[in-house]
């Protein structure tokens, strides 16, 4: 279908929980003085403007980011990540958002490599532009699904990667976790992160099921939702599934998602889950 713009949902909830875990995991993992592979399967164009046309369309950033922005005294975890986006600004004003891989790029270091995926058309030719040059990064225009299975494992042996499709299509929810199996066999230390909305609650009840049949050891989850599920009003929380996530993590969300619950939530709707689906 091709029809997801990330420009419309940019810095929403979803993205600060996202990117939140994201940065804990990358903090986590640079501080080994080895090389790391970042893989991102679904890039999209990697920076956004909140004063784009799409963005002003849903406005939001404004139960997302903005709710952050220059706030004090925020979790440690909350305050890593915003200090990315502040960088990414290089400014006081709150005008762009990082994707994903603009977050990575900024902290990785010249010994990391990175490989960004993205299917859509004119997504790939955005990022393509705002990463050019950079001689750490491999883009390509196609499917990253398929991508990570080929490129596992890479050859740092040294992984963080991170899955996020729009779902527009409901067979994505199963394509998933069938790479991430097919992804563990070929490469089973990496840290692999899978982003997933909640619209229908009983299709990401399967998926855990799915992955606790896996086989697949070391599985934790983090969800955060800004309102009680609701099929009417679309996305109203959202997680990440993450496998070998680092031993600090789950302490790291213990002390963030009560906050950004409190802080996001509506009308006193807030709430998030911390589990571990599958121990060590």
């Amino acid at each position: 279908m091709l029809s997801y713009r990330h420009s419309f949902h940019a810095g929403n909830f979803a993205d600060v929980l996202k990117h939140t875990v994201a940065t804990s995991i990358i903090n986590y993992m640079l501080k080994k003085d080895k090389p790391l592979c970042y893989l991102d399967t679904h890039s999209g164009c990697g920076a956004y403007s909140l004063q784009s046309t799409e963005a002003l369309k849903t406005k939001e950033f404004n139960n997302g980011i903005v709710q952050l922005w220059g706030r004090d005294e925020l979790p440690a975890p909350v305050a890593s990540y915003l200090e990315q986006v502040i960088e990414f600004n290089a400014q006081s004003k709150l005008e762009f958002y990082p994707g994903s891989p603009s977050i990575a790029r900024q902290m990785l270091r010249e010994m990391d490599r990175l490989f960004l995926f993205e299917l859509h058309p004119n997504e790939f030719t955005n990022m393509r532009e705002n990463f050019s040059g950079d001689r750490q990064i491999k883009m390509a225009n196609s499917d990253g699904l398929q991508g990570l299975v080929a490129n596992m494992p890479p050859k740092e042996r040294r992984g963080f990667i991170l899955i996020d499709p729009s779902y527009e299509v409901k067979t994505e929810y199963q394509e998933v976790v069938d790479t991430l199996i097919q992804a563990h066999k070929r490469f089973a230390t990496g840290t692999y992160a899978l982003w997933y909305p909640v619209v229908n609650r009983h299709t990401i009840d399967q998926m855990e099921r799915e992955l606790l049949q896996s086989g697949i050891r070391n599985i934790q989850l983090f969800e955060l939702g800004i309102e009680a599920d609701s099929a009417e009003k679309g996305m109203t929380s959202s997680g990440m599934i993450v496998i070998n996530p680092p031993w600090t993590l789950q302490k790291e969300m213990q002390e963030s998602l009560p906050f950004l619950a409190q802080t996001l939530g509506q009308n006193g709707e807030g709430f998030y889950r911390i589990e571990t689906l599958v121990a060590e």
